[in-house]
């Protein structure tokens, strides 16, 4: 198995690592990225009380679900940002502060808008309803833009400047996961900011359903950037000969599975009627 000769980076591609030998890779990748990560997961906290607490509901589901989701969604997100971080060489350094402030100034925003409305009791998404609200929602688009083409950044970043030592199948399986979450994401997040989510839910543990609901298709569009480098390293771990066939049937796997599942979410999709 190839291995990174600086010592500030993984020394394998981690799929054989144990979560805190993760976390602290991602800690070297960029710690600044992770003590965000560390205080949106902190914020839950607060959040979880409020869902235990607070008896208020919104479109059939507790109005502080909504924040505990995006915080731990946004944590993972940079989290792993970090992670991949950790991949590119020195000479971008400049280049990867600039990639962790926009995820870093986006994603704040997110999550502070959204925790903001669930105190008023108040919707975030689809509120459009007077100027204040209708900018909010616009900025939230853009900030969630931002978001996902932080991703094609880095991906480009690992595809141009990783450092030495990478496995080749493993750097492939990063940079086709990343650069799917940013297409892919955005691909799906564009339709979804227009057409509102059915109320009715077929899936219990995220609340979505399968048909009208874009939201299937955005949470596996976005985590492709996760499920490639997994598939990716196990390939490389192994060390089977075909890993980069693998890692490239896998992709094209993904890609169906997304496809499927955005033309799912279109039939009988309703456009948001905003409040």
């Amino acid at each position: 198995m190839n291995t990174i000769v600086a010592p500030s980076v993984p020394s394998s591609p981690g799929l054989m690592a144990v979560p805190l030998s993760l976390w602290r890779q991602a800690w070297r990748g960029d710690p600044v990225l992770m003590a965000f990560a560390c205080l949106l997961l902190a914020l839950m906290l607060p959040m979880a009380f409020g869902l235990a607490l607070d008896d208020r509901m919104l479109r059939g589901a507790p109005i502080w679900l909504k924040p505990m989701k995006f915080a731990l969604s946004l944590a993972v997100l940079a989290w792993t940002t970090a992670y991949f971080a950790a991949w590119v060489d020195g000479s971008q350094r400049r280049t990867l502060a600039v990639l962790r402030w926009t995820v870093i100034t986006a994603a704040g925003f997110e999550i502070a808008y959204i925790a903001l409305q669930a105190g008023r009791g108040e919707a975030s998404h689809y509120n459009v309803g007077d100027p204040f609200h209708g900018t909010m929602y616009t900025l939230m688009g853009i900030g969630a833009v931002l978001l996902t083409a932080s991703q094609g950044w880095l991906a480009w970043l690992v595809a141009h400047h990783a450092r030495p030592g990478m496995a080749p199948a493993y750097q492939l399986s990063v940079v086709i996961g990343l650069a799917m979450a940013f297409v892919l994401g955005t691909a799906a997040g564009a339709p979804l900011s227009a057409l509102q989510a059915p109320p009715a839910s077929a899936l219990p543990l995220f609340g979505w359903s399968l048909f009208g609901d874009l939201r299937p298709a955005h949470f596996v569009g976005l985590h492709a950037e996760q499920v490639l480098p997994v598939i990716g390293a196990w390939a490389v771990a192994t060390r089977l000969n075909s890993a980069r066939g693998i890692v490239i049937s896998s992709a094209a796997a993904w890609l169906l599975l997304f496809a499927a599942l955005f033309a799912m979410g279109l039939i009988g999709a309703r456009p948001a009627t905003g409040f």
